[in-house]
């Protein structure tokens, strides 16, 4: 099989048309530069070149093989600057995992950060329940996860990403809608629409936990998984749910949204913040580029944060005693909340 230097040193005198020419192109004295040519035509049984003292000519072997020739030189140029871009994370590919939430509001802005300082790394978008995405982290199915921190698994690295809460969303035109903001206790004994224990139990932990806290009953009659499936119950006119702050820039104009209001030590639990993940075990050299770049741009002023505030600061005075109003639900500014 012949080489790559055979067919350089061929490629050189085909577009030379001179033996001393491509010698001096590819760096190399004259003889060496023939015995390549020798080798190359033996190799072929072909004669490649026409010589004589006053010039040089491609036979019609010759002429066979120079298109050919450049090909394959072009394909292994080409390679050899694939693999070292993947090698430096400048080029290759990231699968990301992502719920339902975090693609109206956290993954944009990773994208956004990828097109801009890596273009020539592909990305591949899969959507997936947080617990979901924590197998698949652990199987190398995908490279980074956005998702709630569910529980800590070895050998997976979580990062806080975007700071979010929970408000009440209710069907368009509900008694509740005031502005005021919600009490815990005043969704006691109303239909409410729950995340799944299995897939959502980051979600369904945290609604729990938020109406122990209150001493309030939670009338589950529904179940889902995502975010969206929620929101379509109460549009229906079903019932009411908890959902992320980020969910009231996309909500559908059949829902209506409060500030969540509670007992004192309510904004300290209600916390629906999402993380970023990854395999510490990774070696792919464009998910190392990408991760400072995202960690590095978190809360760098794009706009505040959507914990709390004044809003859950007031719903504990009305909480306390009446008067006090929560005020209403405003929406997640840029730069905050997913889910």
């Amino acid at each position: 099989m012949f080489s790559l230097i055979q067919l350089e040193s061929f490629v050189a005198v085909a577009e030379e048309l001179h033996f001393g020419a491509a010698a001096a192109r590819l760096n190399m004295t004259q003889p060496p530069l023939s015995r390549q040519i020798q080798l190359l035509e033996r190799e072929l049984n072909a004669q490649l070149f026409l010589r004589s003292s006053r010039r040089v000519e491609l036979t019609e072997a010759g002429q066979t093989l120079l298109p050919s020739a450049r090909r394959i030189l072009d394909m292994c140029r080409k390679t050899d600057l694939d693999v070292r871009r993947v090698a430096t994370g400048d080029a290759g590919s990231i699968v990301i995992g992502y719920t339902a939430i975090a693609g109206q509001s956290g993954l944009p802005a990773i994208l956004r950060l990828a097109r801009e300082h890596m273009p020539g790394v592909s990305l591949v978008l899969r959507e997936a329940v947080s617990t979901d995405q924590l197998d698949m982290l652990a199987t190398g199915a995908i490279d980074v996860g956005l998702l709630r921190p569910i529980v800590s698994r070895s050998g997976l690295v979580t990062r806080p990403l975007l700071e979010d809460r929970l408000v009440v969303a209710l069907p368009a035109g509900h008694e509740l809608l005031t502005g005021r903001g919600v009490l815990l206790r005043e969704l006691d004994g109303l239909p409410l629409m729950m995340y799944s224990s299995a897939e959502a139990r980051y979600f369904h932990d945290l609604v729990t936990r938020l109406f122990d806290s209150a001493g309030a009953h939670a009338n589950v009659t529904q179940f889902a998984s995502q975010v969206p499936a929620l929101l379509a119950f109460v549009a229906a006119g079903l019932g009411v749910s908890l959902v992320p702050a980020s969910t009231m820039e996309w909500a559908s104009p059949g829902v209506g949204f409060e500030e969540l209001a509670g007992p004192a030590g309510l904004a300290d639990l209600n916390h629906a913040d999402l993380h970023i993940a990854w395999n510490e075990a990774s070696m792919n050299r464009a998910v190392a580029k990408l991760l400072p770049l995202v960690l590095a741009g978190r809360g760098d002023g794009d706009g505040p944060d959507a914990t709390g505030g004044d809003a859950t600061g007031a719903g504990r005075d009305r909480e306390a005693g009446p008067g006090t109003g929560a005020g209403p639900a405003t929406g997640t500014r840029p730069g905050s909340g997913t889910g």
